[in-house]
C-alpha cells in the first residue's frame, strides 16, 4: 500500500502522553498507510526519560521514515520564504507535498487546514 499520511511529531508525542484523540487516530490507520520524516523521528526521540525514549523508539520504528533530499531542501526553503514559520515545519510541508501525502498535525498555528489542502487535523486538544 502506498502511504497516504506523513505524521508530524505532535501526533506521536500526544499518543505517547496518553492523549486519546491521537491514540484513536493512530489505531485507525491501516498497515503502511502512514510514514514519518527524519524531523519527526528526531523530535520524538529527543525528549523524555530512558523508559519514555524506549517507547518513543518503538513507536517511531513502527513507521517507515522518508529520506530527505536536496529537492526536499529546495522545496522547504521556498515554502518557508512564502509562508514563514519554522524550518522544521517547512521540511514537513515539503516532504508531504513532494510525496503527495497529507501532513497529519495538530499544529493549527502554522498549518491551517483551510489554507493548506495537504494538511489534516485529526483531533482537537479538548480530548
Amino acid at each position: 500500500m502506498k502511504p497516504v499520511f506523513l505524521l508530524d511529531s505532535v501526533i506521536l508525542i500526544d499518543h505517547l502522553r496518553g492523549l486519546s484523540g491521537a491514540t484513536r487516530w493512530l489505531a485507525s490507520l491501516r498497515e503502511d498507510e502512514a510514514v514519518i520524516s527524519p524531523i519527526t523521528r528526531a523530535e520524538v526521540l529527543c525528549g523524555g526519560s530512558a523508559g519514555e525514549n524506549e517507547a518513543a523508539a518503538v513507536l517511531c520504528d513502527a513507521f517507515d521514515c522518508l529520506p530527505l533530499t536536496a529537492e526536499d531542501a529546495t522545496r522547504a526553503a521556498a515554502f518557508k520564504r512564502e509562508h514563514g514559520g519554522r524550518l522544521p515545519d517547512a521540511f514537513q510541508a515539503a516532504l508531504a507535498l513532494g510525496h503527495g501525502l497529507k501532513l497529519v498535525t495538530r499544529n493549527t498555528k502554522d498549518f491551517k487546514e483551510r489554507k493548506f489542502h495537504f494538511v489534516e487535523i485529526p483531533y482537537k486538544m479538548k480530548d
